[in-house]
């Protein structure tokens, strides 16, 4: 009887893990501090082209409006106009101290600033996701859009008076619009196969509005609040012009009767910091509230 002997050999295993990717950037230091490098010196150039822009125009406006090119009392002077600065924030005005005015439409403004976005994301995301309640209310939201804002102003002050709650409505108007259209294209955006996965997955309405379309039309309510906050601005001075005991529309007002340009150009200037400040604001609720969202391609090459 033949034996046959069999010896097994051994299996050698190879270990495979993955290896992290390696970017250029990272195999080679001289291209992170090139990067670094270039993007200080875009920074020094988007700094420098700030400052030089209103250095231009102030200084270009001073000298027309010194050499007679321009007319002062009809366009101001820089000069004149940091004079008036001067006087509102020492002296004040007619209607009280500058801080008062300027409170009373900053509060107006952020008052109609919540109200009209509030119900422009309410009504944007119930309109974007009915569709037949979008075709029923379309038009009238349409033809209602179309009426000139100060005509509304002007019914708002006749009907509710020189008080607060005609400048907030004024300006909650003007934000509604905007807000609404943009939470209503972004809720028509949402990608459609991911709502009707969501869907067979057992998601409840409210359940797939909360995580995936609310989410999603994000993007697009938070960029209208940039142009918002503005036109809240604008409503809550149309609607002082129109009619009001204090705010800085009213100072505008008072200043336009008397051919004051440089208290007009004044006013303009604070408002302007004030906007600034508050889309300084909006931009740190914008990184907050999306930062789960992937870096775009102009923020990828910003990096």
């Amino acid at each position: 009887m033949r034996t046959t002997l069999t010896t097994e050999q051994p299996v050698r295993t190879t270990d495979i893990t993955p290896t992290p990717a390696v970017t250029a950037a990272d195999a080679d230091p001289g291209l992170q501090s090139a990067a670094r490098r270039a993007r200080r010196r875009r920074t020094a150039l988007v700094w420098l082209g700030r400052i030089v822009v209103p250095v231009v125009i102030i200084g270009g406006w001073q000298w027309f409006t010194a050499a007679g090119v321009v007319d002062k009392f009809f366009f101001g002077q820089p000069s004149g106009v940091w004079h008036s600065l001067v006087q509102l924030f020492t002296k004040g005005t007619a209607f009280g101290s500058i801080w008062l005015n300027l409170e009373i439409t900053i509060r107006e403004a952020v008052y109609g600033f919540l109200l009209g976005t509030g119900a422009g994301i309410v009504f944007g995301l119930a309109l974007g996701q009915n569709r037949f309640l979008a075709d029923v209310l379309g038009p009238y939201i349409k033809v209602a859009n179309s009426i000139p804002r100060i005509i509304l102003g002007s019914i708002f002050v006749v009907a509710f008076g020189l008080g607060t709650f005609p400048k907030v409505l004024l300006a909650a108007v003007l934000v509604f619009f905007i807000v609404f259209f943009n939470a209503f294209q972004g809720v028509r955006e949402v990608d459609q196969n991911l709502v009707a996965n969501v869907r067979v997955l057992g998601a409840s309405p409210f359940q797939v509005a909360r995580h995936v379309t609310v989410p999603s039309a994000l993007t697009w309510i938070i960029a209208s609040l940039h142009t918002a906050f503005g036109f809240a601005i604008i409503g809550a001075l149309v609607a002082e012009v129109l009619g009001a005991q204090h705010g800085i529309g009213l100072v505008i007002v008072q200043a336009q009767g008397q051919f004051d340009m440089d208290t007009v150009f004044a006013c303009m200037l604070i408002m302007a910091v004030v906007t600034l400040v508050a889309e300084y604001l909006l931009t740190l609720l914008e990184r907050r509230v999306l930062g789960w969202r992937p870096p775009s391609r102009s923020e990828v090459a910003a990096i």
